[in-house]
């Protein structure tokens, strides 16, 4: 199944317009969104497989993890983490029509 992970770090500082497109270079190659200019955290939504939420949470954080080594983006700890199914996601599509 797939699911849309949406991760948040929260951090000490404003995060940068040249480290969100740092972030958002970091995340495309997993399906993925970034997210944080101005505010004092910096997030991503990432696609990910797995067979139920919790584990597509820890396949995310590894991932993300994986995506920023390297990067020059600030060190700070996922705080939050959310997911969506792919199914649920497209029920509420059904829905509106």
């Amino acid at each position: 199944m797939r699911f849309s992970v949406s991760l948040q770090a929260d951090g000490d500082r404003e995060f940068t317009m040249d480290e969100v497109i740092e972030l958002a270079d970091a995340v495309a190659p997993l399906n993925g969104i970034a997210s944080g200019y101005g505010t004092y955290s910096y997030g991503a939504q990432i696609v990910v497989d797995a067979p139920d939420s919790d584990t597509a949470v820890d396949i995310a954080l590894e991932q993300f993890a994986q995506a920023l080594i390297g990067r020059a983006l600030p060190d700070w700890p996922v705080a939050r983490a959310e997911t969506i199914a792919e199914e649920d996601d497209f029920a509420d599509l059904d829905e509106i029509e």
